[in-house]
């Protein structure tokens, strides 16, 4: 099968390994990413992940801010794609620029639709407890995430699972996907189907207070809250008035917990344990504003009043 004329459409780590696919596979004519970005202390401009790929490749980059309107999209129309695939662009697109290209849009999603449409279904997933996700390729249309699949491929969700290694392992099975099937579905020999009305979720995007930890939930939430969170925004609450982040834990059966009330630092026979609505979270790994990230047998010693104290 001939390489067709793609226009790639992604801005974080997770759009990087199909970028890397797609030029190893397609003629990539155009990469369009979001602005760079001011990060880290200086807040210096940082380009995404996506462009520095594309930089490298020596592919033309458009950083529009928007899309909304027809004469930003001048540029993608110059580069007369045959297909556009897009990985977490950042930015929903219109009918101008779904209907540019011949062969469609096509869009590499992270959960097996119609479970979790939306910005965030990797840490969802996590929150709901989901047993397995995955990978869904898709042709867009107007809606978020309402197009007909062409594929998916599922993948367990580990006890120990974090949001940052189910990412990477999301991200990696993306690309294998569309080297396997994107040149099938381009040549049109791989139909689209549509998504059940049945089974429908939602995953807005993750805001930073989402990680605050309510210790009246049960420890199985929390924990999976812990995981869900990291490494952004983290799962944390307030120890003497400091933030203190939870980067590590587990649940603690109530049979196992002693008495004490919500927030509450105990100690088990696992060790440092707060008190929740049902059960207690085990501390593994916390951190405190501005100090280093600390096993909890090491961040005892210096925090003698931590056990007993309340953690709201």
């Amino acid at each position: 099968m001939s390489a067709h004329r793609i226009l790639f459409m992604g801005t974080p780590e997770f759009a990087v390994p199909s970028l890397k696919t797609l030029i190893a596979t397609q003629n990539v004519v155009g990469v369009v990413t979001q602005p760079d970005r001011p990060a880290g202390r200086g807040q210096q401009l940082r380009p995404s992940p996506v462009k520095v790929i594309a930089q490298d490749a020596h592919i033309p980059i458009y950083q529009p801010k928007s899309l909304r309107h027809e004469d930003a999209a001048r540029p993608l129309r110059d580069w007369r794609p045959d297909a556009i695939v897009v990985a977490a662009f950042g930015q929903i697109l219109r009918p101008h620029v779904l209907e540019l290209p011949p062969l469609g849009c096509y869009n590499v999603h992270a959960s097996l639709l119609p479970r979790w449409r939306g910005a965030s279904p990797i840490q969802h997933a996590i929150l709901a407890g989901d047993a397995e996700t995955g990978v869904s390729l898709m042709r867009m249309d107007v809606g978020l995430d309402t197009g007909p699949v062409y594929v998916q491929q599922a993948i367990p969700i580990t006890p120990e699972e974090t949001a940052a290694t189910l990412h990477d392992r999301l991200a990696v099975l993306g690309a294998e996907m569309l080297a396997q099937y994107l040149p099938h579905i381009l040549a049109g020999g791989l139909p689209a189907v549509p998504q059940s009305d049945e089974g429908v979720t939602y995953a807005p995007m993750i805001r930073k207070e989402e990680g605050r930890l309510v210790w009246q939930q049960p420890a199985v939430a929390l924990e999976r809250q812990v995981r869900a969170m990291f490494p952004w925004p983290g799962a944390f609450a307030a120890w003497q008035g400091t933030l203190l982040k939870v980067l590590a834990a587990a649940v603690v059966p109530a049979a196992d917990m002693p008495a004490g009330s919500p927030g509450q630092v105990v100690l088990t026979d696992d060790g440092p344990a707060v008190c929740t609505g049902q059960g207690g979270l085990a501390l593994r790994q916390v951190q405190l504003a501005g100090k280093r990230a600390m096993n909890i047998a090491d961040f005892l010693p210096g925090h003698p009043g931590f056990i007993g104290s309340y953690l709201e």
